[in-house]
């Protein structure tokens, strides 16, 4: 089995620098870029924040899309390139998924965008972050705020639904989309984090690892700290029992009962392998899906596959029965085979 080669060396110098308090950190903040030479993705937005800082014309920007994408860190380290060490005076940042009612537009928001700073100069950031939670009267309120202060402020919302922003906040900002990182990117990232910690990692675990976070490099981190303190060797078996996460051999175990074992055995044998290896059916559908894909059936059949599996997966995310779903998932593949008998195709011919 090949093995990611680790400096350790390198990884001691690193783990020396700091205080003990920075080392005892999540990797996720230990780690976030403090610059935007750091970032990893994403150029035309950096370069077009970049250029507007540089101008002196930055906008009320309005960062979205889903986690782990970016946004906060982006933010952050355009505050630290524009304001260096008068970063804690000129920045206020809030959590807008703890304080989101109108209160806190009307006291905190208004009183720091009011007020005049003695000792410095230029225009002041707010940071919104998780903006979607905010409720539709702190919204109108922020409006306004950002109309009235618009000379002195500037205002980053950072939201990963941008429909839960109301149109009048979003007409009055730039927007910007981050989407999940590719595989490229974080693989990047992710081998700076292990040679600087020295963790022993195997190729398999690393492409596991970057498969399960699905462009979210926040997931990266948590799940290499995670495997990392509890096994010595993160490789795709101690990923996937670090995660609850089916391995890939057990999806194509399922897909083959699916397809070709009789009925009678598909329900009894699933039900066993998620006693036996610990599997919520949510993780077994969302391995499933992309196989369909690769699958050699017509169009038609996987077509009716997806559109079938995603009632099953939106049943189970509102906490039906499980056994319930794992059933309407069984009969859901021999509809599909049943098709395809239909049209001359046999499904001991699939994988």
């Amino acid at each position: 089995m090949a093995t990611i080669a680790t400096s350790s060396s390198a990884a001691a110098a690193s783990s020396k620098e700091g205080t003990v308090k920075e080392d005892l950190r999540p990797w996720v903040e230990k780690y976030r870029p403090e610059t935007l030479d750091q970032l990893i993705s994403h150029e035309d937005i950096i370069s077009t924040i970049g250029n507007l800082m540089e101008a002196g014309r930055l906008p009320h920007l309005l960062f979205y899309g889903p986690p782990g994408t970016g946004k906060t860190s982006t933010i952050l380290a355009c505050a630290r390139q524009m304001y260096g060490r008068e970063l804690g005076a000129m920045v206020l940042q809030l959590n807008a998924s703890d304080d989101r009612g109108i209160d806190i537009v009307r006291n905190e928001i208004k009183t720091f965008a009011g007020t005049k700073k003695l000792f410095s100069s230029g225009v002041k950031l707010i940071v919104l972050d998780e903006a979607d939670h905010m409720t539709n009267d702190a919204q109108f309120a922020l409006r306004r705020v950002m109309e009235r202060y618009s000379k002195t402020t500037r205002f980053c919302v950072i939201c990963n639904y941008v429909s839960k922003i109301i149109p009048a906040l979003q007409s009055r900002c730039t927007k910007f989309r981050f989407a999940p990182l590719a595989q490229e990117q974080m693989m990047t990232r992710a081998l700076h984090v292990i040679k600087a910690e020295d963790i022993n990692v195997t190729d398999d675990g690393l492409s596991t690892v970057l498969r399960l976070s699905r462009g979210d490099m926040r997931k990266v981190l948590n799940i290499l700290q995670a495997t990392s303190m509890a096994h010595d060797v993160v490789s795709e078996e101690t990923v996937c029992a670090s995660t609850g996460s089916p391995l890939s051999a057990d999806i194509k175990t399922v897909i083959n009962w699916l397809l070709n074992a009789p009925i009678s055995e598909v329900y009894p044998n699933i039900r066993a392998l998620q006693v036996e290896k610990g599997l919520a059916l949510t993780d077994i559908i969302r391995e499933i899906s992309p196989w369909i894909m690769s699958l050699k059936m017509p169009p038609n059949v996987q077509c009716f596959l997806l559109d079938k599996i995603s009632d099953v997966q939106y049943r189970l995310a509102h906490a039906t029965s499980e056994t319930l779903q794992l059933g309407s998932l069984v009969g859901v593949f021999k509809a599909a085979v049943d098709m395809m008998a239909s049209m001359g195709e046999t499904a001991s011919s699939f994988p």
